[in-house]
């Protein structure tokens, strides 16, 4: 990946940005833009306005980046991310990790909205990331290594920190919401898969299906980032149910969860 991309893209953050290390950093995925709670906004910029990053192409994301503070902490929070479907290259889907690298971030959280493939999942639960499997055969980390990356062959056996998913659970329960543990599959989109896909997935151990979130994990675990990731699911992947999928499905199912979500967020945050 081309560094000078990211240098030209930090260098147009504001100095506050990397005065104090954020104490966690969050990508906010499709209906997740609004479940945040801000007492204190130091920084609001948008994607456009980003250098490299451009706007959020997808409706459900608001394409903004928020320096807040919140009871005390820090957050950087990106309102939207980019895909790896919308042919820009991996640079704008991984700049938002390599910022928060920057700024010193060591924890992160990603969100998503997915497609239940489980059968004991129904549109509006949540599923509390516990490993992925990436199906697009493509990975950020490819090209020549930078050792500010990590290691040139990072292990990936525990991308998802145990102690960060146990205060999910702890924040699911105490909510009282639908959560379970589960597998995300990564797929490149912008297709919906076929149930023919939807069924070789669950056979591989999937839980849900979705377009996003596995590229900034990796990324961030080879960084050393301590990661954590929620999805909604916004509907029943295809071939579960017998209804045909659009996108306006996962933007009704992402506003009708939004109190869930923010006080799913809320919650966890309190437990840092």
């Amino acid at each position: 990946m081309n560094t000078q991309f990211f240098d030209n893209a930090a260098g147009y953050l504001p100095d506050v940005c990397f005065e104090r290390l954020p104490d966690v950093g969050i990508m906010l995925g499709s209906g997740w833009g609004e479940a945040l709670r801000m007492d204190n906004v130091l920084v609001r910029i948008a994607y456009a306005d980003i250098p490299g990053l451009g706007a959020s192409t997808v409706r459900g994301h608001t394409g903004e980046f928020v320096l807040y503070e919140r009871e005390g902490r820090r957050i950087a929070a990106w309102c939207g991310r980019r895909h790896y479907y919308e042919g820009v290259g991996w640079e704008p889907v991984v700049l938002p990790i390599e910022i928060l690298r920057r700024m010193g971030c060591g924890t992160l959280l990603l969100t998503n909205a997915a497609g239940g493939i489980n059968p004991a999942l129904k549109p509006g639960d949540f599923v509390i990331i516990r490993d992925h499997i990436n199906l697009v055969g493509a990975n950020p980390l490819i090209g020549p290594h930078n050792p500010e990356w990590g290691e040139r062959f990072p292990d990936m056996t525990e991308v998802y920190h145990r102690h960060l998913s146990e205060l999910l659970h702890a924040s699911a329960n105490r909510l009282g919401l639908r959560a379970m543990d589960g597998v995300y599959a990564y797929t490149s989109g912008p297709c919906y898969e076929t149930p023919a896909e939807i069924q070789a997935y669950k056979a591989q151990g999937a839980d849900v299906v979705g377009m996003s979130t596995v590229p900034e994990a990796v990324f961030a675990k080879a960084c050393g980032m301590k990661i954590a990731g929620i999805s909604l699911v916004s509907n029943l992947a295809a071939g579960i149910s017998r209804r045909t999928l659009n996108h306006e499905e996962v933007v009704a199912a992402g506003e009708s969860a939004k109190p869930l979500m923010s006080a799913f967020i809320e919650d966890f945050l309190g437990r840092l």
